[in-house]
């Protein structure tokens, strides 16, 4: 149940597309006794031959892996309702407790807008839920009839593959509301099985921890296509610009990572994402510290989980998380990184190493851009470059640290941190604090500013 992608295994096919209906025939997926939705099959689910590997990926050993780890756990649409607030509507199967995905699949706020998806954790599964808001002629409704339709899955690599379906199917919700034929039927399809043993918040007391990132190698590549939309690492990069090598010592230092936006929250969810990336090491000896956990979107009804963690990277629309600093080490209001403790604002500064790499990073996308314009190559694309850019300079800093470690007098000169892409003095707390928070053992010899 640990979520690591079946696409690490082979080359994956595109995300799941619907094949155009033309009115001849029953819609798609359209079960004897379901109602058929007036957008035609776009609407309904048929699985069969969107979801099917093509080509070598059937007959690849990860296949039956694939099928397995696809399993969806959980079907819900969650509805705003005046009297009563969030609730959750319907769900399949009937026994699954799904407390608090009601508030974590409509955003707050989200009355603000038409249309919104969020990626969320709940236990040790992650869900995807679509949101839409549609005007209607109610006085009971009050104008406005909003509504989330979404899915639990044991892993979050690969629900961005399924929100065409739940973009569609949040309409049909809006539209028809209390039709639930095409959501029942894509639950027998792509039903898993419940853990028998649940803790008493929902979560499953027999499963292994999980490794929330994997490695990265180039088999990683077609499960980032999966997981997000291409451009996904770029925008992100246009986004923060140089304050991404402030991000990226926090994440590698394990912080707890808060980002604020007000909705939509969706392209948040994918700036928590790309901020895990941030520190993926692929060096075998890198062991015992916390996992950037990506928690996706919370809410208020987190705090009590939150309270409890030592590292995530999480987002939200609510403001007053601000001012809860005991659950947070680190607040991202849309570009602006703030830190509230004194040590960690030290690290908010960019020195020249940090400006240097940003500018290694913006000169390898331009050549990889010129590249594909002139020559056509595509072997390489942003998402990969982006990827690995940043696990090669960690694996480069660790590689360094564990070599000195390995020497008999231990001693980390300024010339080893310049050889690891660092400053010297802007970098010095930075590194002390990766000392502590990995275990390595070394002896910093950099303290005297006047010193090279």
């Amino acid at each position: 149940m640990a979520d690591r992608a079946p696409l690490l295994e082979y080359e994956e096919g595109p995300a799941v597309t619907f094949p155009p209906w033309d009115g001849s025939s029953p819609a798609p997926g359209n079960a004897a006794g379901s109602t058929a939705s007036p957008r035609g099959a776009a609407d309904s689910w048929s699985p069969k031959p969107e979801l099917e590997p093509e080509g070598d990926a059937a007959a690849a050993p990860g296949a039956q892996q694939q099928e397995e780890e696809e399993q969806v756990v959980a079907v819900f649409v969650v509805t705003f309702d005046t009297r009563a607030g969030n609730i959750i509507e319907w769900c399949l199967p009937h026994e699954v407790d799904l407390e608090g995905v009601e508030f974590k699949s409509m955003a707050s706020g989200s009355h603000r807008i038409n249309s919104d998806f969020v990626y969320f954790r709940k236990g040790n599964y992650f869900g995807m839920a679509c949101f839409a808001n549609m005007p209607v002629e109610s006085e009971l409704e009050r104008g406005a009839r909003m509504k989330s339709v979404g899915i639990l899955s044991p892993s979050y690599t690969l629900l961005y593959r399924y929100m065409h379906f739940l973009e569609n199917q949040v309409r049909h919700q809006l539209e028809i509301p209390g039709h639930y034929a095409q959501l029942e039927a894509f639950y027998e399809d792509k039903k898993g099985v419940l853990p028998t043993a649940m803790s008493s918040k929902g979560i499953p007391t027999s499963l292994q921890p999980l490794h929330w990132l994997p490695p990265v190698n180039k088999y990683m590549y077609p499960e980032m296509k999966i997981t997000h939309p291409a451009g996904c690492m770029s925008q992100f990069i246009k986004f923060f610009g140089e304050q991404i090598m402030v991000l990226w010592k926090f994440a590698l230092l394990r912080k707890r990572i808060l980002i604020f936006s007000p909705p939509p929250v969706g392209v948040v969810c994918y700036r928590v994402y790309c901020c895990c990336c941030l520190a993926n090491v692929s060096l075998p000896g890198i062991r015992g510290v916390p996992e950037t956990k990506p928690y996706f979107y919370i809410s208020v009804a987190d705090i009590e989980t939150l309270e409890t963690e030592v590292s995530y990277v999480a987002c939200t629309t609510e403001k007053i998380f601000e001012e809860k600093k005991d659950l947070y080490d680190v607040y991202v209001d849309n570009q602006n990184v703030k830190a509230d403790r004194e040590h960690l604002q030290q690290l908010l500064k960019i020195n020249s190493a940090d400006k240097d790499k940003y500018r290694k990073l913006n000169d390898q996308r331009q050549m990889l851009l010129y590249s594909q314009e002139v020559g056509g190559d595509c072997s390489t694309n942003e998402e990969d470059l982006f990827i690995l850019f940043f696990m090669e300079q960690n694996n480069r800093i660790f590689q360094m640290l564990l070599e000195v470690s390995a020497c008999q007098d231990k001693t980390l000169t300024a010339d080893h941190v310049r050889s690891m892409g660092l400053d010297p003095q802007g970098d010095r707390i930075f590194l002390m604090d990766l000392l502590e928070v990995y275990g390595i053992d070394v002896m910093l010899v950099i303290d005297n500013p006047c010193c090279p």
